[in-house]
């Protein structure tokens, strides 16, 4: 059994950390100073347990281009569990729920091994690759249609 909940307790956020670490950091590498980073504070963040056991997190925030959902990071022992879709469904449905105004964009910046989650959920990639983090990745956006609620 698969449970995604916003993170509420500092013991929940170590342990979502505990997991980009393990994902970003020691398997792909990336800069621990690249990915903790200055929104940290006013990121919603979340924690996906399988079985109770937490094995994936992600993030979502407002920017000035709309909300970008962020850090998407599931261990490699529950890859291939539905994990990943598990999350991407709490963020959009948490996203969807906490807006009070009309969202103008729902983006985020997708690793290219990871997008056909993303795409599983309507994201479309738009515009060429580019690196970041030393990591290949497509700016994906949520079209207008699939989340304007009227």
């Amino acid at each position: 059994m698969i449970s995604v909940l916003p993170i509420s307790n500092p013991s929940d956020l170590e342990s979502a950390f505990a997991i980009r670490r393990q994902v970003f950091v020691e398997e792909q590498h990336v800069s621990a100073r690249e990915e903790y980073d200055e929104f940290e504070d006013t990121s919603t963040h979340f924690l996906a347990r399988f079985e109770g056991t937490p094995c994936g997190t992600a993030r979502w925030r407002r920017t000035s281009n709309g909300v970008k959902l962020e850090r998407f990071a599931v261990l490699a022992a529950f890859r291939g569990k539905g994990v990943g879709n598990a999350l991407v469904k709490a963020v959009l449905e948490d996203v969807f729920n906490q807006q009070p105004e009309p969202i103008e964009r729902i983006y985020l910046h997708a690793q290219v091994t990871a997008m056909p989650l993303y795409a599983g959920f309507g994201f479309v990639a738009v515009g060429p690759m580019f690196e970041e983090a030393g990591i290949q990745h497509y700016k994906m956006v949520l079209p207008g249609s699939a989340f304007n609620r009227e």
